[in-house]
């Protein structure tokens, strides 16, 4: 009966030796690497689990599973208020963050207009003008700050309306804290446009992040424009 006794007594000892055992391991700090690898294990599961309709717009699972039986899947819709670039430029966004390198929470960033790589490069269109709006939104998001250079240091009050943006240069500051400028070119293809983003050193003229996407012309097309239905073209 003691040696049973004793033996009991052990065994729990040694539980509660290897529950200590177990808690402190937990309670101790983890790694780079083992946070690394647990972030990407939940991005993977993340991945795994999330499904976009063709406008990039995000389904629940119950949604998902009634798209993905849904006999319209593929198909295009003609109406417009289910259409928005950003889905498009958040995508591109995101490329551009993974292999960004030097820009940082401490580094202002000027975004220009998109351009037709074939073009002038000194005019863009409401296309052009959209992506560039689109980003700024974007990499604002992720901490970096954004320096909007369009807006003057005065008001102008008119029977139109009241303005602070400008596009005249001699109405905005010339010196301005800009180290890097995110910019790009458009590529008209058949089905939309090709969007080819990079952010620069605005000293060193060194590519320190790029990214390329794809604009469907349904989402182009759905930008309206003060003028287009004077067909004025787009880009």
């Amino acid at each position: 009966m003691k040696k049973l006794l004793f033996i009991s007594l052990c065994i729990g000892l040694t539980g509660c030796e290897s529950i200590e055992k177990w808690s402190q391991l937990d309670s101790q700090p983890k790694t780079q690497a083992s946070i690394k690898n647990e972030a990407k294990l939940n991005d993977d599961a993340l991945e795994q689990s999330l499904v976009f309709d063709q406008y990039g717009t995000y389904l629940n699972s119950v949604s998902a599973a009634g798209f993905n039986n849904s006999p319209d899947i593929g198909k295009v819709y003609s109406n417009a208020a289910n259409r928005n670039i950003n889905h498009y430029i958040r995508g591109i966004t995101h490329d551009l963050i993974e292999n960004l390198t030097y820009v940082n929470e401490q580094t202002p960033i000027g975004i220009a207009s998109f351009v037709l790589i074939d073009g002038t490069l000194d005019s863009a269109g409401v296309l052009g003008k959209q992506i560039a709006e689109s980003f700024q939104h974007e990499i604002y998001k992720f901490g970096i700050p954004v320096i909007d250079f369009k807006t003057t240091d005065f008001f102008r009050v008119t029977p139109e309306g009241d303005f602070i943006l400008s596009r005249d240069y001699l109405e905005l500051k010339p010196n301005l804290p800009i180290e890097y400028v995110l910019l790009g070119t458009l590529v008209k293809h058949d089905a939309g446009y090709l969007v080819n983003a990079r952010i620069v050193g605005l000293e060193s003229k060194a590519i320190v992040a790029s990214a390329q996407g794809f604009l469907p012309q349904v989402i182009t097309d759905s930008l309206l424009g003060s003028q287009k239905m004077a067909n004025i073209r787009l880009e």
